[in-house]
């Protein structure tokens, strides 16, 4: 399970690296050329889009990384990215698979059973 939770959360985060690009893209060009955003749309709260573009691959990645040998902190990372996702992009056709990796490699690496290591997490 480790291993699934490995690969999901770093292709996960890849996937998402890719929505990241493009949302923190359009966030700047909206706010350049305001003719952009009247034609395809204004953008709610640019920030947030900004921070989850930044933020939801770098969790997803650092979780997938972790997944093997930290279970359950990687979950968390998963988990948290997945949801940063979802909420600051919202389930469309180019966020379901990121969100989709996330999430599940999330719960695999925290269902992976067996504690990590016997001493203290800190």
């Amino acid at each position: 399970m480790r291993n699934a939770a490995l690969v999901l959360g770093i292709i996960g985060g890849l996937i998402a690296l890719i929505v990241g690009f493009f949302g923190y893209g359009y966030t700047e060009v909206v706010r350049s050329h305001a003719e952009v955003g009247e034609m395809f749309g204004e953008v709610q709260n640019p920030e947030l889009i900004r921070l989850a573009s930044f933020l939801s691959p770098l969790l997803a990645i650092a979780g997938g990384a972790m997944a093997k040998i930290r279970a359950l902190w990687g979950g968390a990372l998963m988990l948290l990215g997945g949801g940063l996702m979802y909420y600051a992009f919202g389930f469309g056709v180019f966020t379901m698979f990121p969100i989709g990796f996330c999430l599940v490699g999330g719960l695999l690496a925290l269902a992976a059973g067996k504690p990590d290591e016997p001493k203290a997490h800190f």
